[in-house]
């Protein structure tokens, strides 16, 4: 007789067995969260971004009058940086801006090419150097790892201003930094990582001009008016489904949305708001956007904590509109953001 192969058996009165596979566990492989297009997470916790938005190098050159490189802050955690700068005047010092993108914590890269064309254009436009860095992304990394990133980055920054010799990437845009003249800013989870990293308790304690906040990624447990009744299209870059998912991709298991990573107008958010000593702050709102109130929220704490805030709405677009162009009014409404970004960094001196 035969000897069995693995599998299941039927006998039967020939003398030759039959051998009937056994089907495939596909329970560990299935999507457990998804928000199409960007992200999948499997139960085995295998991760999948999708190619949403293509990725250029440094060299891609969409402003002829900006040069661009890339440079490593921190190489065991993977981190970087793809640096701007204004090719004239070039004997003039340029503010710094340190920017970190967004993506729900979870998507996202400075090699993004509506990154790279909207901060080449930034840089060019309001003639500072932009420090694009990157970050370590969830659901690998879930919070406050991004948040830690951030502080990294602007203590490598910092480390910059004092050391001679060849720079980082050897092409000499460290010698074009007005080190003195430092921002912090990003855009959605890059805001809320921007906000943190100027943080009262970061040791030692940031010296930072100015931060600019743009549409910043924050929430909370109770919804706002804008997230229950502010309607979006399905190709909306923030609906309320993507942002509840964002969130349960990102915060600690069994974290809820009042803890000070989601809110900072939580108990613990507004203690540590009324004790810091905070550089003026540039908020830009869009009017189409589901964060709208919410960011309205926190700019009046941020007065009721007598800090210096200057508040700009956009009206007629949504969400990350300056980096999708997503709206008949993306391009106008770009213009007027960047005229604001570079009004503001002027007069903070």
């Amino acid at each position: 007789m035969r000897k069995p192969k693995t599998g299941s058996l039927l006998l039967d009165s020939s003398p030759l067995l039959t051998v009937i596979p056994t089907p495939p566990d596909h329970s560990s492989t299935a999507v457990i969260e998804e928000i199409p297009g960007l992200i999948k997470l499997h139960r085995n916790g295998h991760v999948e971004r999708l190619p949403a938005m293509p990725e250029v190098p440094s060299t891609y050159s969409p402003e002829p009058g900006v040069v661009s490189g890339d440079v490593t802050i921190n190489p065991s955690a993977g981190l970087w940086a793809r640096v701007y700068v204004p090719r004239y005047p070039a004997r003039h010092q340029l503010p710094v801006l340190l920017y970190f993108h967004g993506g729900g914590f979870c998507v996202g890269s400075p090699a993004w090419r509506c990154y790279h064309n909207f901060l080449a254009r930034l840089a060019g436009t309001a003639g500072c150097v932009v420090v694009s860095a990157s970050y370590r992304l969830a659901p690998e990394h879930r919070l406050p790892a991004a948040y830690e990133d951030g502080v990294a980055a602007l203590a490598w920054l910092r480390q910059q201003a004092g050391r001679a010799g060849a720079d980082p990437g050897g092409w000499g845009w460290r010698a074009r930094c007005d080190f003195g003249r430092v921002f912090v800013a990003g855009d959605s989870a890059g805001a809320a990582i921007a906000y943190s990293a100027t943080a009262p308790d970061i040791t030692p304690p940031a010296r930072v001009r100015g931060l600019i906040l743009i549409q910043p990624f924050f929430s909370g447990e109770a919804r706002t008016s804008s997230e229950r009744n502010l309607a979006q299209s399905a190709k909306s870059a923030l609906t309320l489904a993507a942002a509840d998912c964002y969130w349960r991709l990102s915060l600690p298991t069994g974290t809820n949305r009042d803890s000070v990573w989601c809110n900072p107008i939580c108990d613990e958010g507004l203690k540590k708001m009324e004790s810091w000593k905070m550089p003026p702050v540039l908020l830009c709102m869009a009017e189409m956007d589901i964060l709208r109130d919410r960011n309205l929220e926190f700019c009046r704490a941020l007065n009721r904590a007598g800090k210096r805030v200057e508040l700009q709405m956009y009206g007629g677009v949504g969400h990350a509109f300056q980096v999708l162009q997503n709206y008949s009014l993306s391009q106008i409404r770009t213009t007027e953001l960047i005229s604001d970004v570079k009004g503001f960094m002027t007069s903070s001196r």
